[in-house]
């Protein structure tokens, strides 16, 4: 990941935006302190570069290879039921 001042930025544009293009991320600071990112747009970005959020694909692999068909197997029909008004109140059992 490049860092870059304002001003930096202003001259090297066309430098950086080419630097983001091939995935880099810029970080451009006033003072010394980050201000923003400058980061690739998700679609520019090829799908085995992409990083963080969920893959799906990898959890469904994982289960399947545990043999796990159905990672949530029971959810009560009151669950997202309204809690009663003194349950926070009442002591732990």
């Amino acid at each position: 990941m490049k860092t870059v001042s304002i001003r930096e930025a202003q001259d090297r544009l066309d430098e950086l935006a080419q630097d983001v293009e091939q995935g880099e991320t810029v970080t451009v600071t006033r003072d010394g302190k980050p201000v923003f990112d400058i980061v690739p747009h998700i679609e520019a970005v090829e799908p085995a570069e992409k990083k963080g959020g969920i893959d799906l694909d990898a959890l469904q692999a994982h289960l399947r290879a545990r043999g796990i068909t159905n990672p949530v197997p029971y959810i009560a029909d009151d669950f997202d039921d309204p809690l009663p008004e003194d349950f926070l109140l009442r002591p732990l059992p």
